[in-house]
């Protein structure tokens, strides 16, 4: 399979999401919280693969915005378990990287996807 940078970094937020989640349950015994932000970071992750086998380019488009609006949400649910004290900064921090990198990279795809309609 040829080497797809957002197939990529989403699947390390997937894997950084449920590390938390696991945390979360284990050790911080935080259950709602952490659940919401399972859903979201490994939503995107999903999402891209479906938009990537998507049957056409509006298609595409539609999953891959999606994508993007489930990583911000999971942006959103890092910053809350850090500022709730959930999660400290460190470990926070690690996981808001690679989300704002999926973001960025979403962000840029989706604009050139609907500049070549």
């Amino acid at each position: 399979m040829r080497e797809n940078i957002i197939r990529e970094k989403s699947f390390s937020l997937a894997k950084e999401v449920v590390f938390l989640y696991q945390y979360l349950t284990k050790e911080k015994q935080e259950f709602v919280l952490s659940k919401q932000i399972l859903r979201s970071g490994t939503s995107v992750g999903a999402n891209i693969a479906e938009g990537v086998a998507g049957q056409s380019k509006k298609d595409f488009r539609h999953k891959l915005s999606i994508s993007y609006k489930e990583a911000r949400e999971t942006f959103f649910w890092l910053e809350l378990l850090c500022e709730t004290g959930y999660l400290t900064t460190e470990k926070a921090n690690s996981g808001k990287k690679v989300c704002e990198e999926v973001i960025r990279i979403l962000h840029a795809i989706l604009k050139t996807s609907s500049q070549t309609k």
